[in-house]
């Protein structure tokens, strides 16, 4: 193999106690998780809101967001429950680019995973000391999962990830909510065999042991559009295609917590980040036209940062995205209490 074995990382037991959460990060883990849960199964009728940066790039703007999303939590919480996107590692479709902080702390830096790894649990305990909210992050390599699962809300499975088995069977381990993209292609059968997956116990080999999951059942949907063979986007997140998912589900009863959780961006904005808002709008009220529709839409995930737009790894612009681009802030918290009043 061409290979260069350059040094030996840490496992996730030497990191916690590296970095160990607090008594009180973890209460405000298992309070959340148990919101978010009752969200999911119907228990709570507020609307889940997932919202933040597509890629958490450096600390200092990830904490200014996040402390400005709190005040506005509180004045939602009675409709709305946040739970902010604190995602440290980002699939490339090429395999270039910038590929998260868990690869490069500094983003203008060479990689550096150990380094990496320290810093994306740091940025998590952080968040977590400073404003209570405990954040959703995608589960790009099953195996560093662990070295997070004590701190995050919820885990999205990504739309090139959502086929491959180690994703799904480890999904079926963890104890928080797991989110199913739909694939690039916009089959919905590879989502929901997903789902189906991720809801059944299986036994299989995770960090170098023969492990036994007990399924999850709080495995769901996330609509985020797709990409024909021509490669233009195409929108799934129409009244159309929310009745098909829950008819997708009808004929699965074994299924448990039936959710769709509709990401505003991707292929179902065409990356016209602006279009967020107007997306947003239109999925509560497709939710207020059909008892089907709202039982089953629990949620809406969102990008968003301080900045609008995005920009090149070393633009300079404190808080604004070097991924995909973001509604800015004030777009944002005006965002936010539209939709609160819409519910």
């Amino acid at each position: 193999m061409n290979l260069e074995f350059t040094r030996r990382l840490a496992i996730p037991m030497e990191i916690k106690e590296r970095c160990p959460a607090t008594a009180d990060m973890t209460r405000s883990f298992h309070e959340r998780d148990a919101v978010i849960k009752d969200i999911l199964s119907g228990r709570d009728d507020r609307l889940l809101l997932i919202i933040g940066p597509c890629s958490a790039d450096r600390l200092d703007s990830v904490l200014d967001y996040m402390t400005r999303l709190r005040a506005v939590q509180e004045k939602v919480l009675d409709r709305i429950f946040i739970v902010p996107r604190c995602y440290t590692n980002k699939p490339r479709t090429t395999g270039k680019g910038y590929k998260g902080m868990l690869h490069q702390p500094d983003p203008e830096g060479l990689p550096d995973m150990l380094g990496g790894i320290i810093a994306i649990r740091e940025m998590h305990m952080r968040v977590v000391q400073e404003t209570g909210f405990t954040c959703a992050d995608e589960m790009l390599y099953t195996e560093n999962y662990k070295y997070l699962d004590d701190l995050l809300a919820y885990v999205a499975v990504g739309a090139r990830s959502v086929e491959n088995q180690q994703h799904r069977l480890t999904s079926s381990g963890i104890d928080v909510p797991v989110g199913m993209k739909n694939p690039t292609s916009g089959d919905f059968s590879v989502m929901m065999n997903a789902i189906t997956a991720a809801q059944d116990r299986h036994t299989f080999i995770y960090r170098n042991w023969e492990v036994r999951s007990q399924g999850n059942p709080y495995a769901h949907a996330i609509l985020r559009g797709y990409v024909n063979k021509q490669g233009h986007a195409h929108p799934n997140y129409h009244f159309e295609d929310l009745l098909l998912v829950s008819e997708l589900y009808a004929r699965q009863p074994e299924l448990t917590n039936p959710a769709i959780i509709v990401d505003t961006n991707h292929s179902n904005s065409n990356k016209q980040y602006y279009e967020q808002i107007r997306i947003s709008k239109e999925i509560l009220h497709n939710r207020h036209l059909h008892a089907g529709v709202r039982k089953i839409v629990k949620g809406l995930m969102i990008e968003s940062y301080l900045v609008d737009g995005a920009q090149p790894v070393g633009g300079g612009c404190y808080g604004q995205s070097i991924t995909d681009p973001c509604l800015g802030w004030e777009k944002t918290e005006r965002l936010i209490y539209d939709l609160a009043e819409m519910l």
